[in-house]
């Protein structure tokens, strides 16, 4: 394939296909009264066959090229780290829900907890297992099976509970010294990540409060719970994926370890033979395939979008107007924000955006810890509020319901947004100039 010579190309052609995604749903929605009506894998092969269609003013390539550069975007490592991740996600949750994990954990949840801590109870063990795992996705992958079985056993609704557990999976992606968007800030400014989590930390701790507040008041229900009796031992799955997760071992062997625990207590306590588990976990890895698929589809086009120049136009157009500290601060927000929303992965966002932020700082003199702090919550956040990110929809797969019902219910990341903003608008915290 032709090596493209023009590495700093940039077009507003190059983010059109992300704005015919977003009319797509729209149109979709419009047209039944239902914005989750549209399948999202659908729309992205619709928005993929467009992005194939368009070409660069400054050089032409052929199809089978655009092709080429597709599938190198769809088959990145990371994306295929994902999709491992998605399969054995739904693996852990169908064998866990066979032998009755599930079920006891929700059970014994219900018999501690009363109902109005139902919802912040999730929310900050959600937070705890993040900022211990630094991972939203094995967070989510642990927590939204018990929040499933939650909503059957009362009457709050599955797109609540599964938003809040994704609220509380990306404080930890946010703040956990293991998180690999906590690094990639701290690595781009050159500060250490205990200097990023003191001034990140005192930034969103107004939206946790606040989150907690909503949510103990969100739901209030007169409804008498009705729960079950529950094995302790068959709570054992979720206690070693917790485990296991507070130790920081990597999600994938977390995962491994839930499904083989899960696994073998099935077969000792005779859920399920031997026969009938691998069915089960073969039901669980069918159940991940749209997910998988989304998720290459998406990569792919997002390296189009690339190649036609579209990331650059949003570096160019996020920076062009500052001419204040205030100004440079909002722009690296935004900047952030924006390849969030184009990359769909805050880390690639914050790897991009971090050297052009850096440059930014040392020219309005804003602190580095500021600096790193901002492009990881602005990321973070709307990671947690686009329905084609993997977080959403491995939470939406894990449920069965529509990506978009999700983004509304997670007011941690709403709230993310609205007190990242406010720290720029007023100037808090007040650091003490970093003495290099």
């Amino acid at each position: 394939m032709k090596e493209n010579s023009n590495t700093n190309y940039k077009s507003f052609i190059g983010l059109t296909p992300l704005i015919l995604f977003i009319l797509i749903l729209i149109t979709a929605g419009l047209a039944t009264k239902s914005f989750t009506s549209m399948p999202v894998l659908v729309a992205f092969m619709l928005v993929a066959a467009y992005t194939l269609c368009l070409n660069r003013k400054d050089e032409k390539i052929s199809l089978e090229e655009k092709v080429e550069i597709f599938a190198k975007g769809a088959g990145n490592s990371t994306i295929m780290l994902m999709v491992i991740i998605f399969i054995l996600a739904g693996a852990f949750y169908s064998v866990a829900n066979s032998m009755g994990a599930v079920e006891s954990t929700v059970n014994f949840g219900l018999s501690i907890l009363p109902t109005n801590w139902i919802l912040p109870g999730l929310f900050l063990v959600s937070c705890i297992i993040s900022f211990s795992m630094g991972t939203s996705m094995g967070t989510i992958t642990a927590i939204t099976p018990i929040a499933i079985g939650l909503a059957t056993h009362t009457d709050i609704s599955l797109p609540l509970l599964i938003g809040t557990v994704v609220g509380g999976s990306m404080f930890g992606d946010n703040l956990s010294f293991v998180s690999d968007t906590t690094i990639a800030a701290s690595r781009t400014q050159n500060i250490e990540l205990k200097e990023k989590f003191k001034v990140n930390s005192i930034m969103v701790l107004p939206a946790v409060i606040i989150t907690i507040f909503i949510l103990t008041f969100n739901h209030t229900s007169n409804n008498e719970i009705i729960y079950s009796q529950y094995s302790l031992i068959r709570i054992l799955p979720y206690l070693c994926i917790i485990i296991s997760a507070l130790i920081g071992l990597n999600v994938i062997a977390v995962l491994g370890i839930g499904i083989g625990v899960g696994s073998g207590l099935g077969l000792y306590l005779g859920s399920f033979t031997f026969l009938e588990l691998l069915m089960i976990i073969q039901n669980g890895f069918s159940g991940m395939q749209d997910l998988a698929l989304i998720s290459i589809v998406v990569a792919g086009i997002i390296s189009l979008m690339e190649y036609h120049g579209g990331i650059n136009y949003l570096l160019d157009k996020s920076i062009k107007n500052i001419k204040t500290k205030k100004g440079a601060e909002m722009g690296i927000a935004t900047l952030a924000s924006l390849l969030d929303i184009a990359a769909a992965n805050n880390t690639i966002a914050i790897v991009t955006a971090g050297p052009l932020a850096k440059d930014i700082s040392k020219e309005y003199s804003i602190d580095p810890r500021r600096t790193a702090s901002l492009l990881d919550i602005f990321s973070s956040a709307f990671q947690g509020l686009i329905p084609y990110t993997p977080q959403i929809l491995l939470a939406a797969g894990l449920a069965k319901i529509s990506p978009l019902e999700i983004v509304s219910f997670n007011y941690y990341s709403m709230l993310m947004i609205v007190f990242g903003s406010l720290s720029i608008i007023t100037g808090i915290p007040k650091l003490k100039q970093k003495i290099k």
